[in-house]
């Protein structure tokens, strides 16, 4: 059932969504927060901010400002990690998308009508891996630098002769939004919301660009695991991590949460649609939004898709600027990427 295959096999229509001074007043903590703090969680407080983009260059894709508030809950303090994931194989036996043959059947209702059945070999198990071109190419085909698979998933993430031994702390990757449901029942957890996600990734600080106010780079220093250099042939890396960076790599924001943005692009249980959340006027407030009913996104009018947070570690200054909490993507229910993961929340009861 994964989507984003066929679409690279068959060069069908396929969105890889652009990856493109106000108040800094941080939120202290409240009253609210439960006794019996979860293992590997911080709170975050019940509060109200401005959800969307508010900076000059928002992306086509981001959400216009509009006012959200959030009751408090529990979050994963670091992306979910090879380490936690493998122990929830482990116990559970469970096998993901990536490492499932695609089930045509599914796959093309999906796809255009009259969308020819793949060959048998391109069915096979697999997934999406960045394969960075050898020259500088024009960034209106994004065919150039992603490739399926066959082979590629968790445990292989760059396709069957990589591995993630050693990398016990790096994120989890190749993850369908299946397998992070999967992981959250199993650990008492659910995904965030896309409001939730937000608000946790501002870490107190309303209508700021990043994490940790308006500037990328606070006097030269690197606050995120993002692309540097010429996208997508020369990664310079000038941040130490050409890949995906363990967590904990990076300063934690204001809530103690590690690499809300860059790492990884995170995993929501939204639907995707390229409009607001809300369509409520701006004075009022949207009260724990958990977004569309359905996904929509009519530039891929075929797409069933979740909302996925945060940039990652191939979001740059050239291409996707989305390593700041209003970033957001549609990523495919159904495919893994090798740089999308996830992290949990859970209620306060």
């Amino acid at each position: 059932m994964k989507r984003n295959s066929v679409l690279i096999i068959l060069s069908i229509l396929f969105l890889l969504n652009a990856c493109q001074q106000t108040s800094s007043t941080k939120q202290s903590p409240t009253s609210d927060e439960p006794k019996n703090r979860p293992v590997g969680m911080v709170w975050i407080p019940s509060g109200e901010f401005t959800m969307g983009c508010k900076e000059e260059n928002c992306t086509q894709e981001a959400m216009k400002p509009h006012r959200v508030k959030v009751e408090g809950f529990w979050m994963d303090e670091t992306e979910v990690t090879n380490a936690q994931f493998k122990k929830f194989v482990e116990e559970t036996k469970y096998i993901t998308v990536a490492e499932r043959p695609i089930d045509w059947e599914e796959l093309k209702k999906q796809a255009p009508p009259g969308t020819p059945k793949p060959a048998a070999e391109n069915l096979l198990p697999g997934s999406l891996v960045f394969t960075p071109p050898t020259g500088v190419v024009q960034l209106n085909d994004y065919t150039q630098w992603w490739s399926w698979v066959t082979g590629a998933d968790w445990r292989h993430p760059q396709g069957p002769a990589s591995s993630i031994e050693g990398k016990d702390n790096h994120p989890v990757v190749q993850i369908a939004y299946e397998d992070a449901q999967a992981y959250a029942k199993w650990a008492g957890k659910e995904l965030p919301t896309e409001a939730q996600y937000e608000f946790a990734a501002r870490g107190g600080l309303d209508e700021k660009t990043f994490s940790w106010g308006d500037e990328l780079n606070p006097q030269g220093k690197y606050l995120a695991n993002y692309f540097q250099g010429s996208f997508p042939n020369n990664n310079t890396s000038d941040d130490g991590f050409a890949g995906t960076a363990p967590v904990k790599s990076f300063p934690q924001n204001g809530y103690g949460l590690f690499d809300m943005v860059g790492n990884v692009w995170e995993l929501c249980s939204d639907w995707y649609g390229v409009e607001p959340a809300s369509a409520v006027a701006a004075s009022v407030v949207s009260i724990n939004p958990t977004g569309p009913s359905a996904s929509h996104d009519p530039v891929d009018p075929y797409a069933i898709k979740h909302v996925s947070k945060g940039g990652s570690f191939l979001c740059s200054v050239q291409y996707c600027s989305n390593y700041k909490p209003s970033g957001r993507q549609g990523s495919a229910y159904d495919s893994g990427m090798n740089h999308t993961g996830f992290r949990c929340v859970k209620a306060a009861h």
